[in-house]
């Protein structure tokens, strides 16, 4: 399992690490340029993925005149003769006389030669059978257009597709939507010391990424099947390249946990030299999660494929899912670079010197504040599990109560997303 000390020997000959700000442009650049494919999904299927082009209306909204109101709809001065009903779902006759109406619902068809609606609670009837009351000045039904006009762009590509977005949809006649394919990935679980089952002891740990990656990944928007996870691999060169190669083979994004560094085990270095990968990112100034990687394979067809190479301490993971894997996923579905919120820090946060510090934090939402989590450290995961996201303590500075920082939320499901 790698940590996060860079070894003396390597630190004067290797790159620097890119900068914290800089990575996450990087790697959704690349991303942005290897978007997936544009499919064609009914309404039913396409909650999750995202507009690969701008959302139309196929008519005026709405198509016709329509009432906003039960009552009747009159022509001319009353009282009027009632010669009619107008039901929704229907095309009423015109009203060709004066002084007569037709009974109307909420979201029926007004009829050709109304001059006005009537709200049944301010009608009454005269003992002759006629209708009687004052219509308000304002026209009680909306008019054509009034909400988009056909043809009218409504919602921009590289939007989220919601439940709100799939009901608008159909109220403007489409029945399917262009979006972009969802992608593909697998997750591989490098080091001999993990157990998978039953309590850590006898110098084992237990794999606590194998389970949660790939949840991680499914908020994120990824398909991952419970096929795709694969660990632990043994600590080979050849286990390691031949799991890295059978995983590309189908995912569009490969995760690996550990052995990003260069210790005796550590083989994905290596790995990716001989699956000819190139680096978009190798190492970022940010802690915790310092030995993070992305690099690209091209494949015999072309088609370019990302592994992402998470540090092996749990919450380093983490950091570099929410660094790098998420802006690389926002380019690869044609989503605009994730923009970050901003909180008000409660309590101090200590910088991390000429890193980017990424620090665990709770939000109380009622007083609009961001305080810190205890049990932190790289290789801890119970102050994850109580933190809403990663305040962003940039490099140089430190957080002071009444700062206003930025914010890398974690990811959540549809139904629990929030406004920050």
């Amino acid at each position: 399992m790698s940590t996060e000390t860079v070894p003396a020997a390597e630190s004067a000959s290797a790159p620097p690490p890119a900068g914290w700000e800089e990575a996450r442009s990087r790697v959704y650049a690349v991303g942005l340029a290897a978007a997936l494919p544009v499919v064609s999904r009914p309404l039913a299927e396409v909650d999750g993925h995202t507009l690969a082009e701008p959302l139309a209306t196929r008519t005026d909204l709405p198509a016709f005149p329509t009432s906003s109101v039960d009552g009747w709809a009159v022509r001319g001065a009353g009282p009027w003769r009632p010669v009619g009903r107008a039901l929704a779902g229907s095309t009423p006759a015109p009203l060709t006389d004066d002084g007569t109406t037709v009974e109307i619902a909420t979201g029926a068809m007004v009829p050709a030669g109304c001059t006005a609606v009537l709200r049944v609670e301010e009608s009454r009837r005269t003992p002759e059978g006629l209708v009687d009351g004052t219509p308000r000045p304002a026209p009680e039904w909306r008019e054509p257009g009034e909400e988009a006009y056909a043809g009218e762009e409504l919602v921009p590509a590289g939007t989220p597709v919601d439940p709100a977005l799939i009901g608008l949809a159909a109220s403007c006649g489409q029945d399917s939507l262009l979006v972009r394919r969802q992608p593909r990935a697998a997750l591989l679980v490098f080091g001999d010391e993990l157990l998978t089952a039953g309590p850590p002891g006898a110098g084992r740990v237990r794999d606590a990424l194998g389970p949660a990656v790939p949840a991680w990944l499914r908020r994120y928007g990824c398909l991952v099947r419970p096929t795709d996870v694969v660990g632990p691999v043994p600590d080979t060169l050849g286990a390691h390249v031949a799991a890295l190669r059978a995983a590309l083979t189908t995912a569009d994004l490969v995760c690996t946990t550990g052995g990003t560094m260069h210790g005796p085990v550590d083989h994905l270095h290596p790995t990716l030299e001989a699956l000819g990968a190139d680096y978009v990112v190798n190492t970022v100034a940010v802690r915790p999660g310092f030995p993070m990687l992305l690099a690209r394979v091209t494949g015999a067809d072309g088609r370019v494929r990302f592994v992402a190479g998470l540090p092996g301490n749990p919450q380093s993971a983490i950091v570099a899912l929410v660094s790098l894997v998420a802006p690389l996923l926002a380019g690869l579905v044609g989503r605009p670079m994730p923009v970050l919120p901003h909180v008000t820090l409660a309590e101090p946060v200590r910088g991390r010197g000429a890193f980017t510090h990424l620090a665990l934090v709770r939000l109380d939402r009622t007083a609009g504040t961001a305080h810190p989590v205890r049990h932190v450290g790289s290789a801890m995961l119970r102050g994850l599990a109580g933190a809403d996201g990663f305040a962003v303590i940039r490099p140089g500075t430190s957080g002071e109560p009444g700062d206003r920082v930025p914010i890398v939320p974690l990811p959540l499901l549809p139904e629990e997303q929030r406004t920050w």
